[in-house]
């Protein structure tokens, strides 16, 4: 059967930004049968994330991550349908999704390491199995609920960065569902910062290009940060984290302004901030979601009825075709998507 796929076509080096060049789309065959355990599926959505930019380099400097190999197939999370079965569990019709999923429009895959979907836990929008109801609301909540140590009536301010992104654009939706008093994102256009305050319900927003963030943190929040989603790092953290309280926590959930640099993760803080940070008592940990993945079920649950319930807003940017995934991540690495980044492979 002759697919169509998406290779690793160069590697844009340790310190070097990403462009749709280093990927390649490439005619190639998959077997026409399938073996007991195997499923034939058709791709229908692929995600585009940051963390992906890792698995550019030869070395990805993570423990959990691979990287791609040149002339390989890419993949991350995918979303398609069963065309053919010889899996117990799985049928023809069946809606399925897979961390692992390859680049291209149609795979053979064994069934054991997919995840079956039921469409009406998120009114048939599929695609928010990779965003919202998938690993990126579940980074979201989960960082929350375990690093964030949010509490009702606490009268906690939360600060998101990267807030506009797929992630941090659910994430101070989440602080406040989970109980912040006030939420306060930091994304890099006034667009963004519309969005965020208007559909969103962000109490304010801050655009990093334009003024003193400092300044209009201060005036934001007045009562100091209490727990920071940190989804870029560099500056703007160490702006943020200047202005955290005693006790307080950070939520170290990406690290995107340093994705393109040559340090280890997470990267080491500037000695004054450094010193802040100890002297303030604030908790700074690594966090992993698929260290929490016992807790998958009730939280996708969790977010499914938030969905449902139209307590949770969810922003997409959807590319169409298979053949423009290389530019959609260029995109999103420089910033210029809102929300999370899907690619529409076939309908």
């Amino acid at each position: 059967m002759i697919i169509q796929r998406v290779v690793l076509n160069s590697r844009p080096g340790k310190n070097g930004v990403p462009v749709a060049e280093n990927f390649r789309l490439e005619q190639s065959t998959i077997p026409d049968t399938v073996q007991e355990g195997q499923v034939r599926v058709k791709t229908l959505y692929l995600s585009v994330d940051p963390y992906m930019r890792c698995g550019m380099n030869e070395d990805t400097g993570s423990d959990y991550l691979q990287p791609w190999q040149l002339s390989e197939v890419a993949d991350g999370g995918g979303v398609g349908v069963v065309e053919e079965s010889k899996h117990h569990n799985l049928a023809k019709g069946d809606f399925v999704t897979s961390f692992t999923w390859p680049w291209q429009t149609a795979a053979i895959l064994n069934g054991d390491l997919l995840q079956k979907l039921v469409p009406q836990l998120v009114n048939g929008r599929l695609s928010y199995f990779l965003g919202a109801a998938g690993i990126t609301g579940l980074t979201a909540l989960l960082g929350i609920r375990e690093k964030g140590h949010v509490a009702v009536g606490a009268n906690q301010t939360m600060v998101v960065s990267g807030a506009a992104g797929a992630c941090g654009s659910l994430a101070g939706q989440i602080g406040r569902l989970e109980g912040c008093s006030r939420v306060v994102g930091i994304a890099g256009t006034d667009e963004k910062c519309s969005i965020l305050v208007q559909e969103m319900g962000f109490d304010a927003a801050i655009n990093y290009k334009k003024g003193d963030v400092a300044k209009q943190l201060r005036e934001l929040c007045p009562g100091g940060v209490d727990v920071y989603f940190d989804n870029v790092g560099g500056h703007i953290s160490d702006t943020v984290i200047s202005q955290m309280n005693q006790n307080s926590h950070i939520i170290l959930c990406g690290q995107i302004s340093q994705y393109n640099k040559d340090v280890p993760y997470p990267p080491p803080l500037p000695p004054d901030i450094e010193k802040i940070q100890k002297e303030k008592n604030i908790t700074r940990e690594r966090f992993l979601v698929l260290n929490y993945m016992d807790k998958q079920e009730e939280s996708v649950l969790q977010l499914c009825q938030w969905i449902q319930e139209g307590k949770l807003k969810v922003r997409e940017t959807v590319v169409e075709g298979l053949a423009n995934i290389g530019a959609a991540f260029q995109s999103m690495m420089n910033g210029g998507n809102i929300g999370k980044q899907i690619v529409s492979v076939s309908k």
